[in-house]
């Protein structure tokens, strides 16, 4: 993992939903031909969950390379989206989104947070087992599988 000096983090506004749904389009691409279809980030409305949602954004040279969408919940941090642009995966940004949502569940003293994910998406299931994500279940979805996780958090 290369140490970017130039990267930068910050809530997203209103006017950063085209650049968010093109981050999106382009991170979620890859899985297409693995479930035969788009997956449902690919096809939500930015201009409606940048006004309905918590997005932190992941910023390199003025652009937006990474972000994660977050709803606060009773009990518990959901996170809808984890996306990083192709060009900058493998280099950490996933990760420290994931580390920033924990972070702000803490200081709203929720204790857990919670996501899911395809089953096809392996490499995405294993980056979340790492982090100490668990399977809580999965159920069958569109012709796949849904896996719901959830990390507890001290």
């Amino acid at each position: 993992m290369s140490v970017v000096s130039s990267l930068e983090f910050r809530p997203a506004e209103p006017a950063d939903a085209a650049a968010i749904k093109a981050v999106v389009r382009e991170a979620y691409a890859k899985w297409v031909p693995a479930i035969g279809r788009e997956p449902l980030p690919m096809r939500a409305d930015y201009d409606k969950a940048v006004r309905e949602h918590r997005f932190e954004l992941a910023i390199e040279n003025g652009c937006i390379i990474g972000l994660i969408e977050t709803i606060a919940r009773d009990d518990h941090i959901w996170i809808e989206n984890v996306a990083v642009a192709p060009e900058a995966q493998g280099r950490g940004i996933g990760r420290k989104l994931l580390d920033s949502a924990e972070r702000k569940a803490v200081e709203a003293g929720l204790r857990e947070l919670r996501l899911l994910t395809n089953s096809a998406f392996m490499t995405n299931v294993s980056l979340y087992k790492r982090l100490g994500y668990a399977i809580d279940r999965e159920e069958p979805f569109m012709n796949g599988t849904t896996v719901y996780m959830s990390k507890s958090l001290s």
